[in-house]
């Protein structure tokens, strides 16, 4: 097993339409101000940017992400990730009920050396701090809907 090699997946049920939800997702360089562990987004162009993520445990991880796919139609963001974690993240917007279903997929390799060196002790910290910022996120983003 590479300890280092991660995949998560988060279902978040939001309260208004694909459409708007799918309108939020795209504008990563609003994140910081929904998304507290969102620290900064630096645009580099129209497909790429630069986004430094922090959550409970004292680390911060900053990465280039660069868009794969757009579809509005199909509901689908994803990115390529590249700097103290190497991989992809995908969402994925879909109607339900009233509201929305947002699903999260994301598959990567830690980089970071100092995370690379505490991989199997701290796995389980680690993977509870994604659960804790998708969680921050999911919150932030549905005040963020309620207020638009």
């Amino acid at each position: 097993m590479d300890w280092t090699h991660y995949r998560f997946r988060s279902l978040w049920a939001l309260p208004a339409d694909p459409a708007t939800v799918y309108a939020a997702l795209e504008r990563p360089e609003d994140y910081p101000r929904w998304w507290p562990q969102v620290r900064a987004v630096t645009r580099l162009d129209d497909t790429t940017g630069v986004l430094t993520i922090r959550s409970l445990l004292p680390y911060a991880m900053t990465f280039t992400a660069r868009e794969a796919r757009r579809d509005p139609g199909a509901g689908v963001l994803e990115v390529t990730m590249s700097g103290d974690i190497d991989g992809w993240a995908r969402w994925t917007v879909t109607a339900a009920g009233p509201g929305t279903l947002v699903r999260y997929d994301q598959v990567v390799d830690v980089g970071k050396p100092l995370l690379r060196r505490f991989a199997v002790p701290g796995r389980p910290f680690f993977r509870a701090n994604h659960r804790l910022m998708m969680r921050a996120g999911r919150r932030g983003l549905t005040a963020h809907l309620r207020a638009v």
